[in-house]
């Protein structure tokens, strides 16, 4: 059976990330036959177009695009910084959707799951960056929405989901990622 690669973007740069924990979490819970891989966005220089005008596109970006290019599909995990999604996240999808006309994220399913440690569950981020990736023509799955709140109560010592309502939820998460994913493959 092939493989269909998963990239993995994680809009949280902190070692002890919340969503880098939920990130590792969701991978683990992937159905056979999905293959996850964590793209780093943490050293991307800030989206300029007079660096690939001028011929000094950075290597980083390089190497971003060529990860993203070779994804069957995406799983954004964010943070909410402001009511928003971090710049970090917004600078990715730039670089992966620039130079205009060779927009990488095009027609690729895509999930986005938003982890905060309030109640809310980063209900703003969630719905800002899709919004993001519909303009850059990511297809987002609907349904279901994934608002993980009050993080740090969901994780144990070692990073893994303690809750076992949370870990049922987040098991239909990505089975339900997986059947999009399928859809067009």
């Amino acid at each position: 059976m092939e493989k269909t690669t998963i990239g993995v973007i994680i809009g949280s740069l902190r070692r002890e990330s919340f969503c880098k924990k939920v990130a590792h979490n969701l991978m683990d819970m992937l159905p056979q036959g999905l293959e996850a891989k964590v793209i780093d966005i943490g050293d991307l220089a800030i989206y300029n177009q007079d660096f690939e005008e001028d011929g000094a596109t950075p290597p980083q970006w390089e190497a971003f695009r060529a990860a993203i290019k070779g994804c069957d599909g995406f799983l954004f995990v964010t943070p909410e910084y402001n009511r928003s999604f971090p710049a970090v996240l917004k600078n990715a999808l730039d670089i992966g959707s620039r130079p205009y006309g060779h927009n990488l994220w095009s027609a690729k399913p895509a999930a986005v799951v938003s982890v905060s440690p309030g109640a809310l569950g980063g209900f703003g981020a969630n719905h800002h960056l899709r919004q993001v990736m519909t303009f850059v023509n990511l297809y987002v799955m609907q349904q279901p929405e994934a608002y993980l709140g009050n993080a740090a109560a969901l994780l144990d010592k070692d990073g893994a989901i303690n809750d076992e309502g949370t870990k049922k939820f987040l098991q239909n998460v990505t089975d339900s990622f997986a059947a999009w994913v399928k859809r067009f493959a």
